[in-house]
């Protein structure tokens, strides 16, 4: 039977320029296929153009997009000081517009409720109280955890607010798990630390890939490119680069010279081709469709030292057969083996290491990328991704009848 879905999102779903983004159209697709009626509610930085709006448009049933105000804005600034907030949610709350249509949406009768990010939340949690209506939480990340990915940017004088966010983050995500009826993570390890805050078993609803979509890429194992995708808005993707250029690359060239490597992605930073000016290195912004860069390259490098989750840039890359050269960060929340599914360490020296072995073995890099392809098609096709959400939807909707019948 189609449910009745009120999906709460603090960013446009399309283009799809970030993992966060790319979950989030494929899930609404996978429902909408199903038959299920959608309306998303969005506040977004971005205004909605015709072409996320003749994207999103045809899986919904409503699409009601609201801006959120600019993060230097006076309201932003005194809100992130003044508040006892994280900043954070800070930044995505008091929306009285936002709340106001939330509230109007919370008169109709809804199946499932489902809100994303625990820092989205404070303009939903007095309209939530006040009707009672149960919802869904999904978390991508332990948010609280991710403060090195958050603050390691700014000055050494700010720490004691830094510290004072993280703790404001912690109680933050407490308060919001404990009034969700369900808690979703994105990786098991995630779904361990939310069970410890709600006290109860946390589902997994998996990233996934459009592994149809990847299937007919044949990467360039003969020649010597590798790849980096990354979204630049977040603070990982900016120490990977940094790290891969200034203390990884340097290793790979002394031993292969005529090694290159591609980085791509949206929101790269005007001033690097400056910062690393050099020939081997080949700079693209946010690219639509990755295949004819996967098709151009030999091995996909993800030097991730930050972040949590499980990345959808390296699902992807192993969905188009490309070996993968990561951290034991790169393949978190993913079921695989060093040597099988993909290469890699933790140290620059070690990654220089596994990345002249999979550009100096083309035979051994097409086994390892096939042998990844395989772990994504069985475990992370979005349809698989798709069962489980639909899945938690059933187990809450069966839950919410049973209450009724005892009340």
């Amino acid at each position: 039977m189609p449910l009745k879905i009120l999906w709460v999102l603090p960013y446009l779903p399309w283009p799809t320029s970030s993992g966060g983004k790319t979950r989030q159209f494929h899930l609404l697709k996978a429902l909408s296929g199903a038959g299920n009626r959608i309306t998303l509610l969005v506040q977004s930085k971005t205004a909605l153009d015709d072409e996320a709006r003749e994207a999103l448009e045809p899986l919904l049933e409503r699409l009601i997009v609201l801006p959120r105000r600019p993060l230097r804005s006076a309201k932003t600034l005194l809100a992130m000081a003044a508040s006892p907030l994280p900043m954070l949610a800070s930044v995505n709350g008091y929306s009285p517009t936002l709340t106001k249509s939330f509230a109007t949406l919370l008169r109709e009768p809804w199946d499932i409720i489902q809100i994303e990010h625990s820092y989205s939340f404070q303009p939903f949690e007095h309209a939530l109280r006040m009707s009672s209506h149960p919802f869904i939480l999904t978390e991508h990340n332990v948010e609280s955890a991710l403060g090195g990915a958050t603050y390691d940017r700014f000055p050494a004088w700010l720490k004691p607010l830094i510290l004072l966010d993280q703790w404001r983050y912690k109680r933050w995500e407490q308060r919001v798990m404990r009034q969700a009826a369900r808690v979703i993570a994105v990786t098991e390890s995630d779904a361990a630390a939310f069970g410890h805050i709600v006290g109860r078993p946390v589902p997994v609803v998996v990233n996934g890939v459009d592994c149809a979509r990847y299937a007919s890429v044949t990467p360039a194992h003969g020649s010597s490119r590798m790849l980096f995708i990354g979204n630049y808005e977040y603070p990982p993707n900016i120490d990977a680069v940094e790290w891969a250029l200034n203390e990884v690359m340097p290793k790979v060239w002394q031993a292969c010279p005529d090694a290159s490597i591609t980085i791509a992605g949206y929101a790269l930073p005007k001033n690097w081709p400056q910062r690393w000016p050099d020939a081997r290195i080949e700079w693209h912004g946010f690219v639509p469709d990755l295949t004819a860069l996967q098709s151009s390259a030999a091995v996909f490098f993800a030097p991730l030292r930050q972040g949590g989750g499980s990345k959808l840039k390296v699902l992807e890359a192993m969905a188009a057969g490309l070996p993968v050269v990561t951290t034991s960060q790169g393949v978190s929340g993913l079921a695989v083996k060093a040597g099988r599914e993909y290469d890699g360490a933790d140290t620059s020296d070690e990654l220089a290491a596994a990345l002249l072995r999979q550009l100096s073995d083309p035979a051994g890099a097409a086994l390892m990328g096939e042998a990844g392809r395989a772990y994504v098609r069985q475990a992370h096709d979005w349809s698989a991704a798709a069962s489980q959400l639909e899945s938690v939807y059933a187990d809450c909707l069966a839950k919410n009848l049973e209450a009724l019948s005892c009340a």
